[in-house]
């Protein structure tokens, strides 16, 4: 079962880019631009807009001593991260010895035992449940806060190492990039590539056990990174996504100009998505007439809803055509609070020295890298395009689907969709 599953994704990466041919007869020396893989709600598109890519690529290669590549995290089979769905694959094909799961990251704690089927299972419980990766972080020093309290259902945490768990970000469409990780702790101002560069060598340390990464294949894999696009093709129900006037797909994400700041400050307009502009009055009353119109109705909600004042959510979500945040802020939407804990999530008693102020929260997001208080609970906004190929959402998987995620924002800003309008929207964000 194992080397079935193998041949499968070794087949995707190598009609993409990633992996050499491992033996397998036949495979050229390069790879054609573009790999289609279906989910649950059409297929998404993954594109090189750089063409042909020697399957060579560092990004594939083992860099480090535990066996893993960058696309062991970030598998084209999974909009460019980890879903559960295909981590469960590979738990149940390799025994849970496939090199996504190993203790220095993969674990509930780096100390649990997996010495046994059953014992890993347990021990990769929330990697296998959520698609989450634990990342030890240390509050900085100078902190406005202390932690006053943990409560790890693992017994590894303690108030000056935090285990938190994170979804892998994808790696895909960082050419649009402001910030760098959800807490933007690989974000230092000297440019993307800087950013991205340190990053590599940053998660090749963490995460393969490497001792650094050298410069050759550090660039490679940001070369590789900024040229990678990846959207929606096909909608199931309005079938492809740039025909009769749309312009949904990656092809056309790929030509989408952008610079660090558009669409933000005066002049900032809240039409940020006209993907779906001509499909608003699609005639004919067929499935996929309906299901075009869903999508483009969704888009309007999406550019001019308000709530909570004049917030829309194109507010957050302001890249043209993208749906990242083009300033690299960072929001707190209440994702990290106690109240949305759950017993097999660690939760902190965080406290602010100056005004005593108690804030309890499963992650502090931003603040580890800031120690200000105001950014307790803080992340970035991640690219919207491909969504329907990476559930679950939200930096720490909490949320199964994407009507979930509206229903979520919905109760949390109050913002009174009725059920069709929540149709509309889901529609919308499937087709990104």
């Amino acid at each position: 079962m194992f080397h079935g599953f193998r041949h499968r994704l070794l087949c995707a990466l190598s009609t993409l880019l990633f992996l050499s041919a491992h033996g397998a007869a036949g495979w050229a020396e390069t790879v054609g631009p573009t790999l289609d893989v279906g989910n649950p709600t059409g297929t998404v598109r993954l594109l090189s807009s750089t063409g042909p890519v020697d399957v060579t690529h560092p990004f594939a290669q083992s860099l480090g001593t535990n066996g893993r590549s960058c696309v062991t995290c970030h598998s084209p089979l999974s909009g460019m991260t980890i879903t559960p769905t295909d981590v469960r694959a590979r738990f149940d094909a390799s025994g849970g010895l496939d090199p996504l799961f190993r203790t220095n990251d993969g674990s509930n704690s780096p100390a649990a035992d997996v010495s046994t089927l059953e014992a890993r299972r347990a021990a990769y419980s929330l990697l296998l449940s959520r698609g989450v990766i634990r990342i030890d972080m240390a509050p900085p020093a100078g902190s406005e806060f202390v932690v006053d309290a943990v409560d790890d259902p693992y017994g590894f945490a303690t108030t000056t190492r935090l285990s938190l768990f994170r979804r892998p970000l994808p790696s895909i469409n960082a050419a649009f990039l402001t910030t760098v990780m959800w807490d933007g702790r690989e974000t230092f101002g000297a440019g993307l590539r800087f950013d991205l560069e340190h990053q590599a060598d940053d998660a090749t340390r963490d995460h393969t056990g490497a001792v650094a990464l050298p410069s050759g294949p550090r660039a490679a894999i940001v070369d590789l990174e900024t040229t990678i696009f990846a959207a929606q093709a096909v909608d199931q129900a309005a079938g492809p996504l740039s025909v009769d006037g749309a312009s949904g797909g990656v092809e056309a994400l790929a030509r989408q100009p952008f610079f660090p700041g558009i669409n933000s400050g005066p002049g900032a307009t809240q039409i940020v998505f006209t993907l779906f502009d001509a499909w608003a009055t699609e005639p004919g009353n067929d499935p996929t007439s309906s299901a075009r119109r869903s999508i483009a109705n969704g888009q309007n909600l999406f550019n001019t809803r308000r709530f909570a004042g004049s917030l829309t959510c194109s507010s957050c979500h302001s890249t043209p055509n993208v749906g990242a945040d083009s300033a690299g802020s960072f929001f707190d939407t209440g994702v990290a609070s106690a109240a949305r804990r759950t017993p097999d999530i660690p939760l902190y008693t965080l406290r602010c020295v100056s005004s005593g102020v108690v804030i309890r929260t499963t992650d502090p997001g931003r603040a580890m890298v800031t120690g200000r208080c105001a950014d307790i609970g803080r992340f970035k906004v991640p690219t919207l395009r491909g969504l329907a190929a990476r559930a679950p959402y939200f930096h720490d998987g909490s949320t199964a689907t994407l009507r979930n995620v509206v229903l979520f924002y919905n109760d949390v800003f109050l913002m009174g969709l009725r059920t069709f309008e929540v149709d509309d929207l889901v529609a919308f964000l499937s087709a990104l």
